[in-house]
C-alpha cells in the first residue's frame, strides 16, 4: 500500500545544527566540536553553501536551531547566520527556537537574539544543584540560570528548561528539589531527560571502567512518576514523553517530528526528512565543512522505508505524545489501518499487558505504557511481515 500524503514535498519547518561548544560534556554524544572556533567562519561559509541549494526561498512555520550551542557564536556571527537565513527563509511569523547554554546569555546577546527573530528560548539547564552540574560536567551554576531566565522574560515567557534526572546517586528527594526550583521560575515548557550513558562517550568509558553506577530502573521509574504528578501541579502537563507545557506553550517544531510532518535540516549531523526519505549529513564538521567547499553533497547516509516501514516508524512516532494517534488521519496518510499493523500476538499482547489503550478514535500508550516505550516500539517494528 501506498499514499500520496507520505511523499509531502511542502516542508514548513527547519532545523539547522550549529556544532559548536566550549566544551563537550561526558554525557554527550552530539554532533558538535570543542574548543575549535577557529572553524566557525568556515562552518558558516559551507553552511551558506547548502542553504543556497534550495530551489526556493520557504515560508516557515517553525525554524529550530539546535547544537551544539548556537549561542556559542558570537554576536557577529550570529547575525551573520540570520542574515543567511533570511536570505533562504521567511520566518517572519514562524516559532523560532534557540538552544541555549545559560553562561552565554549575556544581556546584550539575548537583546541581538530578539532583534534576530529568536521567540523560543530552549535552555540546557540539567539541573539547579552545582554539585550535579559539576558531576555532569556542564559549565554553568544555578546562579547563572536564574539570571538567564529572568533576563529573557524581560522579552519573552517563551523559556523552556531542559532537565536531566537519575544522575549517579541522585535520590528523588534531591530530582524533586530540581523539579521545584525549576517551576519556582515559572517556565511554560519543561523537558526531562533521564540519564543515558551511549557508547563512545567519556561517561560510557567510565562506566565500563567501574567509576560511574547509574541508577537502578525501579528508581528511575520512581522519579520518572513524580516528575509527572510534580509538574502537573505546576499546570505543565505533559503533551509527550519527555516535554511538559503550559497551554498554548507546546513545542511546535517538535510536533513536527512527532507527528511525522516533513521538514528541512542544514549543518553537520543534521537530518532531515523529505519525501519519505531521511537524509543525514555528515556528523564530521570538518567533513561536512570540507564536502561544500568542494562542491560535493554534505549528506552521509540516506534511509528510504517502504510503505509498511514508514507506518510503522509513523505509529512509534506518533504514540511519543501522551494523546498518541489519530486513527482516521492515519489511514488517510498511510493506508494502513492499526488492526493490521498490530495483528501478531506480540503486538496483541500490549494490550494485555496494559501497555497499549485504544479508543474509538486513537490509539495511545498508557501510563505504564509509557514508561516502556522504548520495550513498545521494538514489538510494533518486529511486527512487521
Amino acid at each position: 500500500m501506498t499514499n500520496d500524503a507520505f511523499n509531502s514535498t511542502v516542508p514548513k519547518s527547519a532545523y539547522v545544527h550549529i556544532p559548536f561548544c566550549r566544551h563537550r560534556c561526558g554525557y554527550c554524544n552530539f554532533a558538535l566540536v570543542a574548543d575549535r572556533d577557529y572553524l566557525i567562519d568556515r562552518f558558516l561559509n559551507a553552511l551558506q553553501v547548502e542553504l543556497s541549494r534550495l530551489d526556493q526561498r520557504v515560508r516557515l512555520e517553525t525554524l529550530f536551531l539546535g547544537g551544539g550551542t548556537p549561542t556559542h557564536l558570537n554576536s557577529q556571527q550570529l547575525e551573520r547566520l540570520f542574515q543567511m537565513l533570511d536570505q533562504h527563509f521567511d520566518f517572519g511569523t514562524a516559532e523560532v527556537t534557540t538552544e541555549a547554554n545559560p553562561n552565554d546569555l549575556t544581556p546584550k546577546k539575548i537583546q541581538k537574539l530578539i532583534q534576530l527573530g529568536v521567540n523560543r528560548f530552549s535552555l540546557g539547564v540539567q539541573s539547579f544543584r552545582d554539585s550535579k552540574l559539576q558531576l555532569l560536567e556542564r559549565d554553568h551554576n544555578a546562579t547563572q540560570v536564574r539570571e538567564a531566565v529572568k533576563e529573557i522574560q524581560k522579552y519573552t515567557p517563551n523559556i523552556s528548561l531542559d532537565l536531566i534526572f537519575a544522575t549517579m546517586g541522585e535520590s528523588q528527594q534531591q530530582w524533586l528539589d530540581d523539579l521545584r526550583s525549576a517551576v519556582e521560575l515559572n517556565p511554560v515548557h519543561l523537558s526531562t531527560y533521564e540519564l543515558t550513558i551511549e557508547k563512545g562517550t567519556q561517561f560510557w568509558n567510565r562506566e565500563r571502567q567501574g567509576q560511574l553506577t547509574q541508577v537502578d530502573e525501579d528508581q528511575r521509574a520512581d522519579m520518572y512518576a513524580a516528575t509527572i504528578e510534580t509538574l502537573a501541579q505546576a499546570k505543565l502537563n505533559q503533551y509527550e514523553i519527555s516535554s511538559f507545557a503550559a497551554d498554548g506553550f507546546q513545542c511546535q517544531h517538535n510536533l513536527v517530528y512527532w507527528s511525522g510532518q516533513p521538514y528541512l535540516a542544514f549543518g553537520a549531523g543534521a537530518s532531515g526528512y523529505l519525501k519519505g526519505v531521511r537524509e543525514t549529513n555528515h556528523g564530521s564538521v570538518s567533513t561536512y565543512i570540507k564536502r561544500l567547499e568542494n562542491g560535493d553533497s554534505p549528506v552521509a547516509s540516506r534511509d528510504e522505508l517502504d510503505a509498511e516501514s514508514r507506518a510503522r516508524e509513523l505509529m512509534i512516532i506518533g504514540l511519543r505524545r501522551i494523546a498518541g494517534v489519530e486513527e482516521n488521519d492515519y489511514q488517510k496518510r498511510t493506508g494502513f489501518d492499526f488492526d493490521s499493523l498490530l495483528a501478531s500476538p506480540k503486538a496483541q499482547e500490549l494490550f494485555r499487558l496494559g501497555l497499549l489503550k485504544r479508543s474509538k478514535t486513537h490509539l495511545a500508550m498508557t501510563v505504564k505504557g509509557v514508561l516502556l516505550y522504548d520495550s513498545i516500539a521494538e514489538v510494533i517494528l518486529a511486527a512487521q511481515n
